[in-house]
Formats: C-alpha cells, structure tokens, sequence
C-alpha cells in the first residue's frame, strides 16, 4: 500500500514537471516569435520608408559595411567592450566627414558605462597625412584611419565601430517614443543650411520632439558655445534615450527597434555579440553612466591654420591623452 502511495506521488510529481517545463517552452516559444515579429516589423517598416524615399523599392539596399575587413579593432582584455560610435549624414557627401564622434565603453561585470565625445575640429596628427581636424580622418580612411588616430594621439583602444546615418537616429527616436520626447530647449534655435538639407526651428522652454526635430537639437551648433554645446546637447539626450530604451516599455520596443535602425547602421559588431550585450544590458541594466568632453573647457583655445584646414580647437596633446586614459582607466 505504502508502495503504490509512493508511485503514485512520484507520478505526480512528474506530471507537474512536464506541465512547469511545458508552460516553460511556451513561454520562450511566445517571447522568441514576438521578437521575431517585432524585429521583421521595424525592418519592413525602415525598408518600405526608404523605398518611398528613392521612389523605387528596386533601389534599396540593406547597409554593407565597407570598412569591417580594414577595421583592426583591438580587444584590451578586461572584459570590458569598447566601441567607436560615429553619426554622420550620407546626404552631404559621397564620403562625409563624421559629425559625431564618440568612444563609448561597457562593463558587464560593474554595470557601468562611459561614453567620452571628441569633438571633431581637435587638433591631432593623422598616421600618415600630418596634422588635421579629427574627423578629417574619417574622410581620409575611414573608420579605421580614425581609431588609428585616437590610438596614436589619444592613447585608447578600440575594439568596434558603429556608423549611424542621422535618418537611423530619427528612427530610433519615433520608435522608441512615436508620441515625441519631452526635452528642455535652452534657447531659440533657427538655422537653414544653403541646400536645404538641414532646417532647425525650436522654441526654447520645455517641447516635445519628434525624431527629426531632436536630430535638429543635436545638431545644431550656431551659437558662441558651438560644439561645446552641441556636444552637451548630444550627450543630455543620450542619456534620455538611455533611460527611455531601459524602461519596460522600452524593453518591449527593443526587437522592433533593432529592424528599425539595420538599414541605416554600417558596423563590425556580430549579430551573436550583438544579441549577447543585448541580453547583458536587459539583464543587468546600467546603473551609471560618466560622460566627458575632449578636450576639457580648461584646455582648448581656437587657433586657424593654414587653408583648407581653417579655425581648430588645439590643445596641450599629453594633457588631453592623460585626462582620457584617467577617465577609461587605461594607462
């Protein structure tokens, strides 16, 4: 008697396991469809968006990187991922000069992340080519010639490269937040490129952007402060796009808004690291981010060079590459 109540609890047991590991599977089989959906859904949507652009389908094209076989990026072997992140606009030019350029870096183990923006008219020699602004590398040899430079002058290494068309930032604003994002203008901002191609209009106090007006307050740089603000601008909406990507909302766009961006970002990360700092970031979200500006306030002072170089913001270099290393702890 005290046998057949032993197997029959066993039994029990067993059938409970099945249905726990069943709910299980369906679980998984449900969050990997949605993603799935998700992700097709803001792919299509990007594609069908940049075909009425080009007023034929036949002439889109998913991004092929052109640079990941030259990209030599260099692991530091702390565990820590570093990634040079680069916005710029193919409208302006076959080959443009990046208007963004940021180094940003991510530990999974502390949860911490820095993001360090080099403003593009610093003063540095280019491996090669003598000295230039700083985003003329990338115009002289891409994104490679580019952390060439950075390495050489700046001391820092770097693993990856992203390359973010501006149109792939507006998507990922009006994706994430299709109803506009709340941010505090400081001040009128007006200003209309000669080709039409850039149009700032902003009031100052607090307004609701959509992606193409945030790009307009990012961008913008008509002003006595110029990039010094544009950088602080860029880096307080960063942040206000991290913590909107963070919340649950957020966290249910992220598939969507991966399809959203693919047609617009050129970059060497791999789709399986991708999905794996992807999952360490929704596991272990981030508790801090440090930000800093190169170069700092009290080392910089605007000196013109000879044509076609003009008016760059030079620096004392060994202080520069000191001040970078403290903040990335690399020395």
């Amino acid at each position: 008697m005290s046998q057949s109540r032993s197997l029959r609890k066993r039994s029990k047991r067993r059938r409970k396991r099945k249905l726990f590991i069943g709910m299980y599977a369906l679980i998984f089989l449900l969050i990997i469809s949605y993603s799935g959906y998700e992700y097709l859904a803001g792919k299509h949507q990007a594609m069908s968006q940049q075909a009425s652009a080009a007023e034929s389908i036949d002439q889109v094209e998913t991004v092929e990187s052109v640079y990941k076989e030259d990209f030599n990026g260099k692991d530091n072997g702390d565990g820590k991922m570093t990634v040079l992140l680069l916005g710029v606009d193919q409208r302006e030019a076959e080959i443009p000069r990046t208007d963004t350029i940021m180094i940003a870096e991510y530990d999974p183990a502390s949860k911490e992340a820095k993001l360090a923006s080099l403003m593009r008219d610093l003063y540095v020699e280019i491996p090669g080519h003598g000295y230039n602004k700083l985003n003329a590398a990338f115009a002289l040899g891409g994104p490679e010639l580019l952390r060439e430079t950075i390495a050489v002058n700046l001391g820092i290494e770097i693993e990856y490269y992203s390359i973010v068309d501006f149109q792939g930032f507006t998507q990922i604003v009006d994706t994430l937040s299709p109803d506009g994002m709340q941010v505090d203008v400081e001040k009128n901002m007006q200003y209309r490129s000669g080709d039409g191609t850039t149009d700032i209009q902003l009031q100052e106090g607090i307004q609701t952007l959509d992606g193409e007006e945030l790009l307009g307050y990012v961008r913008y740089r008509s002003d006595a402060r110029g990039d010094f603000a544009r950088v602080e601008r860029q880096q307080k909406v960063i942040q206000l796009l991290k913590d909107e990507l963070l919340s649950f909302q957020g966290v249910l766009k992220a598939p969507r808004l991966i399809g959203n961006i693919q047609p617009y970002i050129d970059t060497n990360l791999g789709g399986s690291k991708m999905i794996q700092v992807g999952k360490d970031l929704l596991l272990n979200p981030v508790e801090s981010m440090d930000m800093i500006s190169i170069p700092t306030t009290d080392n910089v002072w605007d000196e013109r060079k000879p044509y076609p170089i003009g008016l760059v913001l030079n620096h004392d270099e060994e202080s520069t590459k000191q001040t970078l290393q403290n903040f990335f702890e690399q020395e």
